[in-house]
C-alpha cells in the first residue's frame, strides 16, 4: 500500500485533538508510511507529529481558509497518492473532504467511528444521527474517511520525533475565499473545565422551567450546572456550560448526565471524567456505553429522591 495522508488542524497555533487522534488511528491500520499535511506555520512544530512518517508543508495561511486549505490537500493527494486519506469529521473537515474526494473522484465515507483495512480496500462503520443509527462501509482504495472527534485514542498519536519535513508547491489561486477574523466566544460566568463535578442536562429535562430541578441539585453537591448542545441551541443555558465538540472539553471527578442521549459530539466531550454516572430512561441511549454507572430511570425521580436525601 502507499500509505495514509491525515490531514492536520489547529487553532490559535496548536494542534487540535483530532490531529493526534486521526495519527494514532493511520498507524493502526498497518496500510503503509503515514504522512501528515500541514498550514501556515506549523510545520514548524512537525517534533510534535513524530508518528508520521513525513510531514508534508502545504504553506498556505495560518488561519483557516476551505478553498486554499482544500486545494492543498487535493495536490498533496496528487503527489503522494496516497491508499487512504484521513480527515476529522469536524467542520473543517466539512470544507475539505467534498472537494478533495470529488476532485479525484474518491469514495467518501463520513461520520466514521472505526476504519479498518481490508483486503484492496477499507471497512468503516460511522455513527448517524446522534448514535442513534450504525452503519457499515465497504470501500476501495483509495479513499477518503472522515473520523468522528473522540473514537480514537488521542495519546496513542501524541509522539515526539524529528519526522523529515517536505514542503508542497501549491498552485497559486486567487479563489473568492478571504479570513476576516476569528470571534471567540466571551468568557462565561465558570469555567466548566475546570469543575471537580458536573451536573449536565440534555433533551430529556424538557423545558427551561425543570431547569431548576437540576441546578438544586448541583448546588447541594456543590457541582456547576452544565449542559449539551440541544439546551443551548434552545436558548435555556449560555454557550460557556456546554459540553462537547463544539462546546467544552472536561474531565472533572463526577459527572452526572441527566437526560443526555450521549451523540459521540457530545461524549468526545466529557468521556474522560474520572466517574460518569448516566440517568435515562432510554436503556438504549449511547451515553451508557461510556458511562461507570447507569440508571434507566426517569430523571425527575432520581433527582427529587436526590435533593430529598441531600437535604
Amino acid at each position: 500500500m502507499s500509505g495514509v495522508l491525515v490531514v492536520c488542524e489547529h487553532l490559535s497555533g496548536e494542534f487540535a485533538d483530532i490531529t493526534f487522534e486521526l495519527l494514532a488511528l493511520a498507524n493502526s491500520l498497518g496500510a503503509g508510511d503515514v504522512s501528515a499535511v500541514t498550514f501556515g506555520s506549523m510545520a514548524d512544530k512537525a517534533s510534535e507529529l513524530g508518528s508520521a512518517a513525513c510531514v508534508i508543508d502545504a504553506g498556505c495561511e495560518d488561519e483557516y481558509n476551505p478553498e486554499s486549505y482544500a486545494a492543498a490537500v487535493s495536490t498533496a493527494v496528487d503527489a503522494h497518492s496516497p491508499d487512504l486519506i484521513l480527515i476529522g469529521s469536524t467542520s473543517m473537515g466539512m470544507d475539505i473532504a467534498a472537494p478533495v474526494a470529488a476532485a479525484h473522484g474518491l469514495p467518501l465515507v463520513a461520520y466514521c467511528t472505526t476504519v479498518e483495512a481490508t483486503n484492496g480496500g477499507f471497512a468503516c462503520s460511522s455513527s448517524l444521527y446522534g448514535g442513534k443509527l450504525g452503519v457499515s462501509s465497504q470501500v476501495s482504495s483509495p479513499a477518503v474517511a472522515m473520523v468522528l472527534p473522540g473514537s480514537c485514542d488521542g495519546d496513542a498519536g501524541r509522539v515526539a520525533g524529528s519526522p523529515a519535513v517536505n514542503e508542497l508547491a501549491i498552485p497559486e489561486s486567487a479563489g473568492k475565499v478571504r479570513f476576516n477574523r476569528l470571534i471567540k466566544p466571551e468568557a462565561g460566568d465558570v469555567d466548566i473545565t475546570q469543575s471537580g463535578v458536573l451536573v449536565a442536562i440534555g433533551r430529556g429535562i424538557g423545558s427551561k422551567d425543570d431547569i431548576e430541578l437540576a441546578a438544586e441539585l448541583a448546588e447541594l453537591l456543590d457541582a456547576d450546572l452544565a449542559c449539551s448542545r440541544p439546551i443551548v441551541d434552545a436558548g435555556w443555558m449560555e454557550k460557556s456550560r456546554q459540553v462537547g465538540k463544539s462546546g467544552f472539553k472536561v474531565k472533572p471527578r463526577v459527572y452526572i448526565a441527566l437526560g443526555i442521549s450521549g451523540a459521540p459530539e457530545h461524549i468526545e466531550g466529557m468521556k474522560d471524567s474520572a466517574t460518569i454516572i448516566a440517568i435515562n430512561s432510554d436503556e438504549d441511549a449511547p451515553i451508557f456505553d461510556v458511562a461507570h454507572y447507569g440508571l434507566t430511570e426517569d430523571l425527575f425521580d432520581v433527582c427529587e429522591e436526590l435533593v430529598e436525601e441531600l437535604e
